[in-house]
């Protein structure tokens, strides 16, 4: 249950929105699905995938042209994505409304450890208040001048994926060279070839809005129930756009848990059904709509334990001139934005869950931990701490897996919450 004695949270992102459509979920799974394979399949499956893709975008980013012919595999200081999760409507399953423009509701930056030992994917608030560099619109051609603070989810109408990844590079100090645009039938096709996944919910949830009502306990979401699971902010914590990051958290780390243990690895068929589900509805940038690139990223992150997935919101303070907007945490920002930089492990706080979210419990009370799946082994010579680590593990198939590493971690500030996809979770509604 909620601590009682929590203090109040600002309810960012109370006021009435236009239609936000929030597709986490098929980010990170699509993404993740198509990588979390091993390298023959993905060759196979990429190979025939990318072939009706539907189309990429280029990056104006410097180093583009080294991302089309670069190994993914030994990028120096690791490899990073920006993932976006686009909020349009047009073209989708139910757009009986089109909203006019797309905006990056949900934007995930995703660091893989130079030596393959850690993935860290950070959230962006929508309401995040931000620099936008000057950014044309591909579309409409349309010049918008760069803004000192600007809502942080209207940098993709502003001038499409590029400047999104612009405009993160400019907060995080990060080099950018690959990205990816989804929409939301991918949550919908994603989790119906799963099979669903199992959410936990602590308190029960029940929001109007998405009409989503679960009751406390275990539930399979898949399909539209998933996409209103994602989407719902009015039902989870205290109904803001911070709590739906963190209830987000619960749902995604419970899929990997999925994919990475109970044979789905290994099932060509759902593979093939995983890929396509992901490519069929995705942008992706040029350096990234590579077979070779999408290989690359299998081999970097097979085998690599759920523990050392970690999931994180980017460090927030109330803005002090609009109680429904955030700005950045200068202080803890930065610490989080130097780790990332110099590829530094690193590690959360015993109590870093959200808004909308807390720790299961077994019987006794004792919180409880996913066996860790995966296998990985490997000398850790990065320029951030130049030390040692290696786990073992039973691989995709299940299993507890070991941990041996002794390199030292950097342990984030406890104003950064979040979890590691190996902890069993519940979202916490506000029923």
């Amino acid at each position: 249950m909620p601590d009682a004695t929590r203090r109040p949270l600002a309810r960012h992102g109370r006021l009435p929105r236009r239609r936000g459509w929030t597709t986490l979920a098929s980010i990170v799974a699509s993404a993740l699905a198509v990588v979390l394979v091993s390298g023959t399949s993905v060759a196979a499956i990429a190979g025939a995938q990318l072939a009706t893709a539907p189309q990429t975008v280029k990056l104006s980013t410097d180093d583009q042209s080294t991302a089309k012919t670069a190994d993914i595999t030994a990028i120096k200081g690791g490899a990073n994505i920006l993932l976006i999760g686009s909020d349009t409507r047009v073209g989708q399953f139910d757009s009986a409304d089109d909203v006019d423009g797309a905006r990056n509701d949900v934007t995930m930056l995703i660091h893989i450890s130079q030596d393959h030992t850690q993935l860290t994917a950070i959230s962006f608030p929508r309401d995040l208040m931000v620099p936008i560099p000057a950014c044309t619109n591909p579309e409409t051609g349309t010049t918008y001048p760069a803004a000192a603070s600007a809502q942080f989810n209207t940098a993709l109408g502003n001038g499409g994926v590029s400047c999104v990844v612009d405009t993160v590079e400019n907060l995080t100090g990060l080099s950018i060279p690959y990205a990816g645009l989804i929409t939301f039938d991918g949550v919908i096709e994603m989790s119906n070839a799963l099979g669903g996944v199992d959410v936990c919910v602590a308190e029960p949830i029940n929001d109007t809005y998405t009409g989503l009502h679960l009751t406390a306990g275990s539930h399979n979401l898949e399909g539209s129930d998933a996409l209103a699971f994602l989407r719902t902010r009015h039902g989870v914590g205290d109904g803001s756009d911070l709590a739906r990051i963190s209830s987000q958290q619960v749902f995604l780390s419970a899929l990997l848990r999925k994919v990475t243990s109970d044979g789905t690895l290994s099932n060509p068929i759902t593979l093939y059904k995983l890929a396509g589900a992901a490519l069929s509805n995705m942008t992706l940038s040029d350096g990234l709509a590579q077979a070779r690139t999408l290989v690359g990223l299998a081999g970097a992150l097979r085998g690599m334990s759920t523990a050392n997935m970690l999931f994180v919101q980017y460090p927030v303070a109330d803005d002090p001139d609009d109680s429904a907007r955030v700005i950045v945490d200068q202080d803890a920002a930065h610490t989080l934005n130097v780790a990332l930089q110099s590829d530094q492990k690193t590690s959360l706080s015993d109590s870093s869950t959200g808004r909308a979210s807390e720790e299961s419990t077994d019987s006794s009370g004792t919180a409880t931990t996913a066996p860790s799946t995966g296998t990985s082994t490997g000398t850790s010579s990065g320029t951030s701490s130049g030390s040692t680590g290696s786990s073992t593990g039973t691989g995709a198939s299940g299993g507890t897996a070991t941990s041996t590493a002794t390199a030292s971690t950097t342990p984030l500030p406890s104003s950064i919450t979040g979890q590691s996809a190996s902890e069993e979770t519940c979202s916490v509604g506000n029923d």
